[in-house]
């Protein structure tokens, strides 16, 4: 199989970025300034939402359809829809693209991956949305089943590179282990990848990492190209790379909740304990429950002194999802320094304090199920483990224990410095 990484980079020294700030063109822009030229002369076929749009708010659909070198016949739809219409878990339905008048195929309903059928009368598969840098988020796992369905039928798959909004440098928490694969922990990886997508497409293309939706399969391989951003570095957030956000999916509205997603996102899949500020206006940024005194849980948690983070007391009546319409109580958290927290870990510690101040309400005790808890973290041993004392202490090791292999395997697939 060829693994090509196709690039246009304008100069871009760092000189020229002192004077004029930080100018990344994610792969949309490198794709047009390029004259489309790995499209040309093909029927194309685009997987989006609308975090897929260029610095001037076009999206990548008008783009390619609009592109007198391109024949853009199809979309496809991963979760929440390609205009990002459905709600978290809502199925997306096969449609017409009213904009467009081009069928959109949904990959979030009746099936995850792309049916032959589907594929049919296309010879290339663009991908171009915006990742959190999480392995839950379920984009990436969308992108691996385009990877496979596509490498069945003979067809190129060419990914538009978008910032890693974590950075490339933060790499936290432990791979998946066998028998506990699934949408939300689709590759053996750990939580915090610190790659952009089109380096992980080329890793877990490189490596033989996309076995399918259950890791029960045999590696697959597809013809792949990633178009590169320009400007971009690994040591940027996303607030760095002045590009406008525009939210992946409905609880990410800010690149501030995508920082904080992996701090909060393993507790928030324990439904009915606690509040993480989804159904409020401050979505994975608070821990909160309406049994929970404010002032004491930040007294505990200030005792930790976790670095990089600091947390204030909270009072707010969520509107939707876990307590709506009740007065529930706890702390907001925020990364002074997002380089020294150690981000996934902010949960355990949390859930460590309040098993402190409430023996009563264990995390898994309280929680009407721990299903997707596992699947999330890749295995049940950090449950069962941590749940007999709630002390972080007896997992550290374990979370801790891929990162540094996962670090020197992934360098070979790093497009930036």
């Amino acid at each position: 199989m060829c693994f090509v990484a196709a690039c246009f980079v304008p100069d871009m020294s760092a000189k020229s970025r002192k004077s004029s700030g930080p100018v990344v063109r994610p792969g949309i822009e490198v794709l047009e300034l390029t004259g489309f030229d790995c499209l040309k002369g093909k029927r194309v076929g685009l997987v989006t939402n609308p975090s897929g749009v260029d610095r001037s708010m076009r999206s990548t659909v008008d783009i390619l359809f609009r592109a007198p070198e391109v024949k853009l016949v199809a979309l496809y739809g991963p979760e929440h829809g390609v205009r990002g219409n459905v709600y978290a878990g809502g199925k997306v339905t096969d449609t017409v693209d009213e904009a467009t008048g081009l069928p959109v195929f949904s990959l979030y309903g009746a099936t995850r991956k792309p049916t032959p059928e589907m594929l049919d009368g296309i010879d290339v598969m663009v991908y171009d949305i915006q990742d959190v840098g999480v392995r839950s988020y379920t984009f990436i796992s969308t992108l691996g089943l385009v990877m496979e369905a596509c490498a069945e039928e003979g067809i190129e798959v060419v990914v538009l590179d978008r910032p890693n909004p974590l950075g490339g440098n933060k790499i936290e928490g432990p791979y998946v282990e066998p028998g506990f694969f699934s949408f939300v922990s689709q590759y053996r990886i750990p939580y915090i990848y610190g790659l952009t997508v089109g380096e992980l497409a080329l890793l877990i293309n490189g490596c033989g990492l996309n076995c399918g939706q259950l890791g029960d399969r045999k590696p697959s391989r597809c013809n792949l190209t990633v178009i590169p951003m320009s400007g971009w570095s690994r040591d940027m957030l996303y607030k760095d790379t002045g590009l406008p956000w525009v939210l992946p999916s409905p609880n990410i509205p800010s690149d501030e909740s995508a920082l904080c997603y992996p701090a909060s996102g393993l507790c928030g899949e324990l439904y009915g304990f606690l509040n993480i500020g989804v159904g409020y206006t401050l979505p994975f940024q608070t821990f909160a429950a309406e049994w929970i005194d404010a002032e004491s849980l930040k007294e505990v948690l200030d005792s930790y002194h976790l670095p990089g983070v600091a947390f204030r007391t909270i009072y707010y009546t969520p509107f939707a999802g876990s307590s709506k319409g009740n007065l529930v109580q706890g702390v907001q958290y925020f990364f002074t320094d997002y380089g020294a927290a150690a981000v996934t870990e902010v949960q355990f510690y949390v859930m460590q304090a309040i098993a402190q101040l409430y023996p009563d309400k264990g995390a898994f005790e309280v929680a009407e199920g721990t299903g997707l808890f596992d699947k999330v973290c890749g295995s049940d041993y950090v449950r069962e483990t941590f749940g007999k004392r709630y002390m972080f202490s007896d997992i550290e090791d374990y979370w801790r224990k891929d990162v540094e292999q996962f670090r020197q395997m992934s360098r070979k697939y790093y497009l930036y410095k």
